[in-house]
């Protein structure tokens, strides 16, 4: 009986580098341990084809895939849970196919999607989801990163890189978007790690809302500064979830804006990066002083690059262990590494109990690693304004404003 049961593989949300990783290990343990396995393609919405779309994997054209970006499963973002009957004929084809088994990869929505088909399946599915996502907010032990992470970090430093010698060169400020739709890991590892002018997530606002303002104004403090000091060049970057807990009235996209089957607004709809940017050329213009701005989103750039040697890594010790852990018993957990040991964490300790969706995996501002983050960057800061008055007159020539007006507008909004 044990050689008719089969595993099936299904990915869903954003890609994310690494994911073939996870299906090439999977699949051959798989079959090494004697099941058959199928793909599903485009995540649930595949299951909700008539007939499901699916193909049976061999070993043979997925053992060099690991090395591969993209999905040789694609993925979606279909959400079978908001409605009872695509939830019954996800189940229903998973049976039809003869499923035992279910591997999920993907972000938080496609964990809570996993749960409610282990929940509903009363057991006859074992489930085991693989957490993927660039935005490196899930709530893996140890601060452990979600596979992906570390190779779109990678890339997008060297975009910056070449972003901020082109900054240097011509005499220009960037304004960059990165992707993180909650938490702002993507944005602050590639700012840190390429030494970015500034980098603001949206962790560091206490308020539920951010306004357009108080962004604007750490932008225009941190290029002041940069004057001051002899430069007119720089990079700054933006965690797109600020767009997020904006102010509808500051951001016109937001109001009527698209959702995704999940909920979210869709953030590559929202050009934050143009506001932010259009904003902060008014108010230089307003002083009589032009400044070459441009604006660049980055992430589709990274989500399907092929992963660096860490995520071909871990993705083949999370296929291997999601197999495994389902072929001993186990099932209903999310599969991850801790201390080079496989860690599956139960579905329903991932859940907030507020929400009843998986828990998101927020960046500490309080610690010392976003300290290290922050000092290196060009912002105004208490100290600027309680230096000499030749450093304070400095900063307010640059702004081309009296010292005292400098102080009323900058002095508050500093940390």
């Amino acid at each position: 009986m044990g050689k008719d049961e089969v595993v099936a593989i299904l990915v869903g949300g954003g890609p994310a580098p690494g994911i073939n990783g996870v299906i090439s290990a999977v699949t051959i343990e798989a079959i090494n341990n004697g099941k058959k396995v199928i793909g599903i393609f485009d995540g649930f919405k595949g299951l909700l084809s008539d007939p499901p779309d699916v193909k049976y994997l061999q070993t043979e054209e997925v053992s060099r895939i690991h090395l591969t970006g993209g999905s040789i499963l694609r993925t979606s973002r279909e959400n079978p849970t908001k409605d009872r009957k695509k939830m019954a004929k996800v189940l229903k084809g998973l049976f039809d196919l003869n499923v035992k088994y279910l591997i999920t990869i993907g972000g938080d929505d496609t964990a809570f999607s996993a749960s409610r088909v282990a929940e509903t399946s009363e057991g006859k599915i074992k489930v085991a989801h693989v957490p993927k996502t660039i935005d490196n907010d899930l709530p893996l032990p140890g601060m452990a990163s979600t596979f992906g992470f570390q190779t779109a970090r990678h890339v997008g430093v060297y975009l910056v890189k070449n972003l901020t010698d082109d900054s240097i060169t011509t005499n220009r400020w960037y304004i960059i978007v990165a992707m993180g739709r909650k938490a702002g890991h993507l944005a602050l590892g590639i700012g840190k790690a390429a030494g970015a002018t500034c980098t603001i997530i949206a962790e560091e606002f206490k308020n539920d809302v951010i306004t357009l303002k108080e962004v604007c104004d750490i932008i225009e403090g941190s290029m002041i500064k940069r004057k001051a000091a002899g430069s007119n060049c720089g990079v700054v970057i933006l965690a797109e979830g600020l767009a997020e807990r904006f102010d509808p009235e500051d951001l016109a996209d937001l109001k009527n804006v698209e959702h995704d089957e999940h909920g979210h607004i869709r953030l590559s709809e929202v050009n934050l990066g143009k506001v932010v940017k259009n904003e902060v050329q008014r108010r230089f213009l307003e002083r009589g002083e032009k400044i070459t701005m441009v604006n660049k989103d980055i992430g589709y750039e990274l989500r399907c690059a092929p992963p660096i040697p860490f995520d071909a890594e871990y993705t083949r010790d999370l296929g291997y262990g999601a197999i495994t852990f389902l072929l001993k018993g186990g099932s209903a957990a999310l599969i991850t590494m801790h201390d080079q040991k496989l860690k599956p964490i139960p579905f329903k300790s991932l859940m907030d109990p507020q929400t009843g969706k998986t828990m998101v995996r927020m960046v500490d501002v309080n610690t010392e690693a976003y300290e290290v983050a922050e000092k290196y960057m060009t912002r105004l800061t208490k100290e600027d304004f309680s230096m000499s008055d030749k450093w304070l007159n400095k900063l307010a020539d640059a702004a081309r404003m009296a010292p005292a007006d400098f102080v009323e507008k900058f002095k508050p909004r500093c940390r």
